[in-house]
């Protein structure tokens, strides 16, 4: 009887982001990737969501490391958190340890971490974790869907994909490798990206986008241009260079991680721009606006962001004119919708001429539509099939999709965040769960709960309303000193409100002296009377729900 293997989700089943799953084999745990959430509209004030490393923290002296499947954030900008915890290996082609080594050195954390390299092909052991890699196509270079050799047969992860079959440099997904291994040893269980389930067809490719931006480069001719895109979109940003240098023009990139990206990538060789082509921000007003190009980052609306900046007039470096033209070369994430569109206004009422996916075709999503999903399924020939990687209803039509190419019904698994699968002899089964709660950042600070963000939310829609109450007790004798005070922010104004400020404090008075006459002393007892009538005077006399925040001076422990 072989050993059974456990697969724990972390994160990324039933939301856009926070990819982060583990493999337990022999007692040793090894994560695949670990990525980070931006927040949605109503996550107030929240920078980043992560996933929840408590189960790991209890585990932590059997964590081996992190498979990075590829460079994008959403499966390696959780790492240095993680880091927070632990010491981990970190294993991944040279690009996307580049971009995680640049997160990691950030949380300061480069001597906890050994960097584990691999190439295309190349099959390595790790503690008990006999792993394989193949190469696959996606919107940042150097991608893997990885293999585990595990005493159940193979477990196959996809990793982020689509099949491009003209890909920017020619690095195609391994179709052969992966039904080489099918053939032989067979897949025993497949994880698989769902994210476009749901998108009928097959994807652009990537290399038909460059003929699109050479045609609006050239059309713009003797104007200033500035393309925003993923720092981590290397294949993208190489196409809006080649454009740009084709009219004569010269690069300039914006924004920390461009710049850091860019010249990562043109050290490694895989970004091809001569050195006399490409300046800083900083020369920008040298160069005719005909004779420039700009790649900025924001192109999701972040509000810190280069782009995001010039459409409020913030942006240090760059003032927008009205004959310039900005290119949107992406997709909103979903979430980014509302942020993208309120850069987009700004842009527009600054005068520049805006292009987006939604008038021209500047951007290829880098994931597999239905119909490679279909090409890939019917290679891989799986047992068992776990979808992963998507919001539900993604995950549940790559189900429907599987089972169409030949995937019994019975042997499709839909999981979410905080299931486990354990794989045994006896085929799939559920096991226990474990926490997968969001775990919310704001700046330095994370952890944040949901009590917090719940506050946040009813101020920003509610406002506050505080009772500041005084009194003095001395032996069996208690009273108020003075009267209480209503405090109130986002919740009611003018002559009205006055009086409704009146009335409220009325109604806390009375009961706070009712409450001192029945013999009532300790602060904890007061506070939960003030809130309670407060908040049943606010909900009866206005009908909304703002903050109660009561505070007694005065009172005993």
């Amino acid at each position: 009887m072989a050993q059974p293997v456990r697969v724990v989700f972390l994160g990324g089943l039933g939301e856009i982001g926070r990819n982060c799953a583990a493999i337990d084999i022999d007692g040793r745990i090894m994560l695949i990737d670990c990525g980070l959430m931006f927040p949605d509209n109503d996550m107030a004030g929240i920078d980043l969501v992560l996933p929840d490393f408590s189960w790991l923290r209890e585990n932590k002296h059997r964590v081996e490391g992190v498979v990075a499947t590829h460079g994008h954030e959403d499966h390696i900008g959780a790492i240095g958190w993680l880091l927070d915890e632990m010491p981990l290996k970190v294993i991944g082609s040279e690009l996307t340890l580049g971009l995680a080594k640049n997160r990691i050195e950030e949380r300061g954390h480069l001597k906890k971490t050994e960097f584990i390299k691999v190439k295309d092909g190349e099959r390595i052991q790790v503690g008990p974790f006999d792993m394989e890699f193949f190469p696959v196509t996606h919107s940042v270079p150097h991608g893997f869907a990885t293999a585990f050799h595990t005493p159940q047969g193979v477990i196959l992860h996809s990793g982020d994909f689509k099949l491009d079959m003209t890909p920017v440099d020619g690095r195609l997904t391994d179709l052969a490798g992966i039904g080489h291994l099918a053939t032989d040893d067979g897949i025993r269980l497949f994880l698989c990206d769902s994210t476009n389930a749901q998108a009928v067809g097959f994807s652009d490719s990537e290399t038909s986008i460059g003929q699109n931006l050479n045609d609006i480069v050239r059309a713009r001719a003797g104007r200033r241009l500035i393309v925003a895109c993923f720092a981590s979109h290397i294949h993208r940003v190489q196409q809006v260079a080649n454009a740009a240098i084709d009219c004569g023009r010269t690069i300039i990139t914006m924004g920390r991680s461009m710049n850091k990206n860019v010249a990562l990538a043109r050290e490694m060789g895989l970004l091809h721009i001569p050195e006399d082509r490409i300046d800083k921000i900083e020369n920008v007003d040298k160069y005719a606006d005909g004779d420039v190009c700009i790649i900025s980052t924001g192109s999701q609306g972040e509000p810190m962001a280069a782009l995001a900046r010039m459409s409020t007039g913030d942006n240090k470096f760059l003032q927008l004119k009205k004959d310039d033209c900005v290119i949107l070369s992406s997709h909103p994430i979903p979430g980014n919708e509302s942020s993208v569109a309120g850069v987009i206004e700004g842009l527009i009422r600054k005068g520049a001429e805006v292009i987006d996916s939604t008038t021209h075709r500047v951007h290829a999503t880098g994931h597999a539509k239905s119909e490679e999903l279909k090409v890939l399924h019917s290679i891989v020939k799986p047992q068992w099939f776990v979808p992963v990687h998507g919001e539900y209803r993604h995950m549940v039509e790559h189900a429907r999709i599987a089972t169409r190419v030949g995937t019994p019904a019975d042997r499709v698994m839909v999981c979410s965040d905080g299931d486990s699968i354990v794989l045994s002899d006896k085929g799939l089964k559920r096991g226990e769960s474990v926490p997968a709660e969001y775990v919310y950042v704001h700046g330095s600070v994370g952890d944040l709960g949901e009590g917090i963000l719940d506050e946040r939310r009813t101020l920003g829609t509610g406002g506050f309303v505080s009772a500041i109450v005084s009194m003095r007790i001395e032996g069996a004798n208690a009273s108020l000193v003075g009267s209480p005070e209503i405090v109130s922010r986002g919740w009611v104004s003018g002559p009205d409100g006055d009086q409704i400020h009146k009335d409220a404090l009325r109604a806390v008075s009375d009961a706070v002296e009712d409450a001192l006459s029945k013999g009532t002393r300790t602060r904890d007892e007061l506070e939960k009377i003030v809130r309670r009538t407060l908040g049943r005077f606010v909900s009866n006399r206005t009908r909304l729900r703002p903050a109660i925040v009561p505070v007694v001076l005065g009172a005993h422990e």
